[in-house]
């Protein structure tokens, strides 16, 4: 491999090799989608590192890697390799079977070396090294009925979530939005993580279940597709031990490198917002902006919250 195909790039006290940078990994011309190489994809995630680190630190990944760009096969990651560095965190989790080592990113290091891999999307847990069976993180997520993430469809999603920030506004439950960088929304609530995955997943339901009996012709609960007609899911799966959801500021396997972006909640009224807003080129703008500001730094439990909610909910 010659000098040109392998850039040594300075990662916090580190320094990653990335093998062929200038390798395409996100195609042109899609829909005039641009084209990004391994070398932007290398220089976003360290651009976004100190907004993206907090919300990655101690938790177990799931890494989904395209190692020929989006038009090559697609590798959903568990088990960390053992040609990882040595540098890199590990955490042994257990399984039905036995466990899994997962990779945890701890640093702007090991984010860089992942995207050397051509990990384009990091999937994370709900709950971090040493409790991991208590999440830290309540995750809704909604997606539209079709498969498009803009337009009619993604004004339902919009409309679903101002639906349930406003729920959770009534049980008291810090909440933040984020786009899925595919084709909806995620909401996101705060835990102390004194609840295990059973609970919280209750909860959840329970929440989701009481939002679609008030609104039934335009929100659902059901599970299988064919029940949902055009009504818009309310996914809350998620919540539930070993399973994942994109991390905040990665990058999603689709034309033009769109991201998963945190935003505030009264970015809902951009007439320009849709699951695809932000992308490699322009989220680390919005990262600077905070959109999230002091709304995941304190978890709440959710005892206080569940008699506000059997009040609500449907006899």
């Amino acid at each position: 491999m010659s000098g040109d195909d392998v850039r040594s790039v300075r990662a916090g006290k580190r320094r990653v090799e990335v093998h062929r940078p200038g390798k395409v990994l996100f195609p042109g011309g899609d829909g005039g989608a641009k084209e990004y190489t391994k070398g932007d994809l290398v220089d976003y995630y360290r651009s976004v590192a100190p907004f993206m680190l907090p919300h990655l630190r101690g938790r177990p990944l799931m890494l989904e890697r395209h190692p020929d760009g989006l038009d090559g096969q697609t590798f959903m990651q568990k088990n960390t390799p053992e040609h990882y560095p040595e540098w890199i965190s590990r955490v042994e989790v257990a399984k039905e079977d036995g466990t899994v080592r997962h990779t945890v990113c701890d640093d702007t290091a090991t984010l860089v070396y992942l995207a050397d891999q051509a990990a384009l999307t990091l999937h994370r847990w709900l709950s971090r090294l040493g409790r991991v069976d208590h999440p830290d993180r309540m995750v809704f997520d909604l997606d539209p009925s079709g498969d498009s993430g803009s337009g009619d469809a993604f004004a339902a999603v919009r409309d679903a979530a101002r639906l349930l920030g406003e729920l959770l506004d009534e049980l008291k439950l810090p909440s933040a939005l984020m786009t899925t960088g595919s084709r909806g929304l995620h909401v996101i609530v705060p835990l102390n993580g004194h609840h295990d995955f059973d609970e919280v997943r209750e909860f959840a339901r329970d929440v989701a279940d009481t939002l679609a009996a008030g609104h039934p012709d335009r929100l659902t609960t059901a599970a299988r597709k064919k029940n949902r007609g055009d009504r818009l899911y309310l996914d809350v799966q998620r919540n539930a031990y070993a399973q994942t959801a994109v991390a905040p500021f990665t990058v999603r396997a689709k034309p033009g490198a769109p991201v998963a972006t945190p935003l505030a909640w009264t970015q809902l009224d951009d007439p320009g917002l849709d699951a695809r807003r932000w992308s490699i080129a322009d989220a680390v703008e919005q990262a600077r902006t905070n959109p999230w500001a002091g709304v995941l730094t304190k978890g709440r439990a959710l005892g206080p919250a569940r008699r506000r909610l059997n009040a609500l909910m449907p006899s």
